[in-house]
């Protein structure tokens, strides 16, 4: 799901990277809402946030909204810079961004109860989060071959619709590649918004605690990439010798 690109990389692996990833970005962009009334995914509109700002004057919040543009490019460069590592070591460049975006999300839990709604913890609260996005969703992008996006659903449902036109109106023994996109698309889409449903009943009842769950679910994907391969090896020569 996470080591594999290029031509290595399958139809189902970009699936299952959709349902994990896609869910854990809708959790945190809820669950940032409701700590930091800031939406932690959307660059789109902190640019016309920062519009605003500008236009009205307000040059204090549009220095704060400059940050968070800001911060997620640099999670995005940040995430770039091992994802397209080449060597021996490629394999596992995803690892660092992966961690790295497990302990932002463990601090912010952590230390999220300390939030007063000063702009200065509001600052780093929600840019540390925007950094993280940003990390994930260059990573994302990266190892799917930028089929895959798991922070924003603008560009997902501009592609469901083309998609959707071409499948009913130009009928095509080649439909089948477009029937996949559409199915990903959906799971993109249905995923998102459930990791938003999820994020926002959680902060509910866990508070800040629910930083915890999207960690949780970064761990269940590293295990999976990290281990199954592994564990397969394992039957297979346990088996070897009872089949011989």
């Amino acid at each position: 799901m996470l080591r594999h690109t290029g031509r290595k990389r399958s139809y189902k692996h970009n699936l299952r990277l959709a349902v994990l990833l896609c869910f854990t970005a809708g959790m945190v962009n809820a669950a940032g809402l409701f700590a930091f009334a800031v939406l932690t995914t959307n660059v789109t509109g902190h640019a016309a946030l920062l519009a605003h700002k500008l236009a009205t004057g307000d040059f204090r919040a549009a220095r704060m909204v400059a940050l968070w543009l800001l911060l997620f490019l640099a999670g995005a460069f940040f995430s770039s810079l091992f994802s397209a590592k080449t060597g021996p070591f490629r394999r596992w460049g995803y690892m660092v961004p992966i961690l790295c975006e497990m302990i932002i999300l463990i601090l912010v839990g952590t230390f999220g109860h300390t939030y007063q709604q000063s702009i200065l913890q509001t600052e780093y609260f929600a840019g540390s989060l925007l950094f993280a996005m940003g990390m994930q969703n260059a990573l994302v992008s990266t190892i799917s071959g930028y089929v895959v996006r798991t922070t924003h659903l603008t560009g997902m449902f501009t592609d469901l619709g083309i998609d959707l036109h071409t499948l009913l109106f130009n009928p095509s023994p080649h439909n089948t590649d477009v029937r996949k996109k559409i199915i990903l698309r959906l799971v993109i889409i249905f995923f998102f918004l459930g990791g938003g449903i999820v994020g926002g009943y959680a902060f509910l009842r866990l508070s800040y605690y629910t930083f915890y769950l999207p960690a949780g679910v970064l761990v269940i994907a590293l295990f999976y990439d990290l281990f199954r391969v592994r564990l397969r090896k394992m039957v297979r020569r346990m088996n070897a010798p009872a089949a011989a």
